[in-house]
């Protein structure tokens, strides 16, 4: 009896210690961070303790690029260690050049890259900092990069920047590291530097059109090839598709089957930048659900041409009604109408409009134009109520592509044309003498010379 006793209480405190272990297991998983699925973030993260820290101008940059999610991911599997460019080397001592670079909506990626170059997905602290005689260490980054840890000369550096504050924010789930000067990896200086000399992506000098028979829609000789990158040589109206009332019989294009720009890849990041830069979902839409202007957009740029795109917002775009969107290829007009086959920027529509007063600009909806002038010192296209200003300028410049945000959708103007319809009335005409004749024989008739005065009669 006793070893039943014995036996049962063994088995009870054995239940009693599961149940404490199970208990103490789910509190620790309760405490831990939990992930990006969860949508929450622990406040002693280190993220927070970023987004609270000196380091406003950082902080700044990753809200900007996006990537408050990514890292919530990251710290919620593994620690973090951050290396923090002070606020100097980013606000004065970076040049203002790259810096615009960055923050150019279309430069989305180069930023998010430049940002993870920055992050450690694992804890370094200043004490396992490697030796000076252990050489350089090397370190994956989350934007599967690598940086090097150095110790030389009393200094602690990463890759070229030296450590000016070591551990100078440790939380749980990672640390920062206080840096001199930001780290900028090869891949973004490289895209850079293809940006500013615009190698790539150079826009078309205007030149004159060539002559066309207009028989056949061709060019009346045959041209030599031209080299990669030339202008082409077909007007951009022969070079289009052929729609309703959109362009006329189509043409070959100049470049054929070799294309000399990926203007398929610069309609889909023009697109995507609409869609990061907020408030252009609408347009967003209709050019992705109307995959065939898509298509002929990025045809068109692969060939040579340049587009400028008037984006209407997404206030605009709500406006419409069912009617102007009833008809049979009615949106594809109105974004044809949004279209400009120039390149402009927001600076030289408005040193056009400043110079000239009111100019026209061909767009691709043929034979339309829209009307611009200078208001309210930006420029204004359009007249009355269907008109509309710049409103977010430059959301998307490339060399190629250039997207202008608008506040207003817009129509070409319809032309009024009344027939005048001309009566035309008989009269009868008598014949008349001749007013010196008649003055002669009033004269004669007055002195009474009645011979004469006969052959009046």
């Amino acid at each position: 009896m006793d070893r039943r006793i014995y036996g049962g209480s063994a088995a009870i405190n054995l239940i009693l210690s599961l149940l404490l272990f199970s208990s103490t297991s789910a509190l620790s998983k309760k405490n831990q961070i939990p992930s990006s699925g969860s949508g929450q973030i622990n406040s002693n993260s280190v993220l927070v303790a970023l987004l609270d820290s000196r380091y406003t101008e950082l902080s700044e940059l990753v809200e900007k690029a996006l990537l408050l999610q990514t890292l919530e991911e990251a710290v919620g599997r593994h620690n973090i260690t951050i290396f923090a460019p002070r606020n100097e080397a980013l606000e004065r001592e970076l040049d203002p050049e790259f810096k615009r670079f960055l923050l150019e909506p279309g430069n989305l990626k180069s930023l998010q890259t430049l940002l993870m170059f920055h992050i450690i997905p694992n804890r370094v602290g200043s004490e396992q900092w490697p030796k000076e005689d252990s050489g350089r260490v090397k370190h994956d980054t989350l934007g599967n990069d690598h940086l090097h840890l150095i110790n030389g000369d009393g200094k602690k550096m990463v890759d070229s920047a030296e450590i000016i504050r070591p551990d100078d924010l440790t939380r749980p789930d990672g640390l920062i590291h206080g840096i001199e000067r930001l780290l900028i990896p090869r891949s973004v200086q490289e895209d850079f530097n293809r940006r500013r000399s615009l190698q790539s992506i150079s826009a078309v000098l205007p030149e004159g059109a060539p002559e066309v028979d207009p028989r056949t829609n061709r060019l009346k000789k045959k041209p030599a090839p031209a080299p990669a990158g030339a202008p082409p040589a077909l007007p951009i109206q022969s070079a289009m598709a052929p729609g309703p009332s959109l362009a006329p019989a189509p043409a070959p294009g100049p470049g054929g089957k070799h294309h000399h720009f990926d203007g398929e890849a610069q309609v889909k990041d023009f697109i995507h930048t609409l869609l990061h830069y907020g408030g252009y979902n609408e347009m967003a839409d209709i050019l992705v659900n109307l995959t065939s202007l898509a298509t002929e957009m990025g045809r068109l740029v692969s060939e040579g041409y340049v587009l400028t795109v008037l984006a209407p917002n997404d206030e605009a775009m709500a406006k419409l009604t069912a009617d102007q969107l009833s008809e049979p290829g009615a949106p594809e007009q109105i974004v044809y109408y949004h279209i400009i086959p120039e390149y402009q920027t927001e600076e030289s529509m408005y040193n056009s409009v400043r110079r000239f007063g009111k100019v026209k600009f061909d767009t691709l909806r043929f034979p339309h134009k829209v009307a611009a002038k200078e208001a309210d010192g930006s420029v204004k296209f359009g007249d009355g109520e269907r008109s509309a200003y710049l409103f977010d300028p430059d959301i998307y410049t490339d060399g190629r592509i250039s997207v202008q945000g608008i506040d207003g959708v817009l129509f070409p103007e319809v032309e009024e044309v009344v027939e005048s319809v001309k009566k035309s009335v008989k009269k009868v005409v008598q014949q008349r003498r001749g007013k010196l004749l008649e003055v002669t024989c009033r004269m004669l008739g007055a002195i009474g010379k009645d011979s004469y005065l006969s052959k009046c009669l």
